[in-house]
C-alpha cells in the first residue's frame, strides 16, 4: 500500500470528490479509490497507482460532474508525483479518437489534447502505463454503467496489447454483459 494513501485520499475527500456522483450507486471518489485498488492488485508501480486514483481529476472526455482546475496542475504534481500526474493529466485531457489509433501502432505516440488542441507526445513506457490506467479505470466501472457497447473494440485492444492480468480482467469483466 501507498504510504501517502491517506494524505492522497485526504486531498480528494478535501476537494468534495466524496458527494460527486459517479456511475450507479457508486461516488466518484469510490471509483478513484477502486482504481488505485485495483492497479495495485495488478502489480502495477507506485505511480501508476497514483496515475490511477487521479486519473480524471481534471475532467475526462466523458466524465465531466468533476473538474480540478488546469491552473492547481503543480498542487496535484506536489501530491502525487511529477509522473503520476502527467500520466493522469494526459488521460484526461486526451481526444479518445486518437488515444484509440494508436492502440494497435507503435511509436510515435501521439495523442491530441481535446482541450488545447495541441499534440502530446509520450514515449513507449508512460504511452503503456496509460493505457494500463485508461483500461483500468474503464473495468472498474463498465458493470456498473452497462455501457457494454462503448469503445469495446477498443478497450479489447488495449487488453490485447497489454496481455496478462489486463486481459484476464478485460475477460472476467466482460463474462458480466453476457456477450
Amino acid at each position: 500500500m501507498d504510504p501517502d494513501y491517506r494524505s492522497l485520499t485526504d486531498f480528494l475527500v478535501g476537494l468534495g470528490t466524496d458527494s460527486v456522483p459517479h456511475t450507479g450507486e457508486k461516488g466518484f471518489l469510490a471509483h478513484l479509490i477502486g482504481v488505485h485498488r485495483d492497479l495495485e492488485s495488478w502489480g502495477c508501480e507506485r505511480d501508476v497507482c497514483r496515475a490511477g486514483m487521479f486519473h480524471s481529476i481534471y475532467g475526462t472526455e466523458l466524465f465531466q460532474k468533476f473538474s480540478l482546475p488546469l491552473h492547481r496542475r503543480d498542487e496535484v504534481r506536489q501530491l502525487i508525483g511529477e509522473r503520476a500526474e502527467r500520466l493522469a493529466f494526459v488521460n484526461c485531457v486526451m481526444d479518445r479518437a486518437s488515444f484509440d489509433r494508436l492502440i494497435l501502432s507503435r511509436d510515435p505516440y501521439r495523442i491530441t489534447d481535446r482541450v488545447s488542441g495541441t499534440i502530446i507526445e509520450l514515449d513507449e513506457q508512460d504511452y503503456h502505463d496509460l493505457c494500463v490506467v485508461h483500461l483500468c479505470d474503464w473495468l472498474e466501472q463498465v458493470p456498473r454503467s452497462q455501457q457494454w457497447d462503448y469503445r469495446r473494440e477498443s478497450y479489447r485492444n488495449l487488453a490485447e496489447r497489454l496481455g496478462g492480468i489486463a486481459n484476464e480482467s478485460f475477460d472476467r469483466v466482460y463474462a458480466l454483459a453476457g456477450a
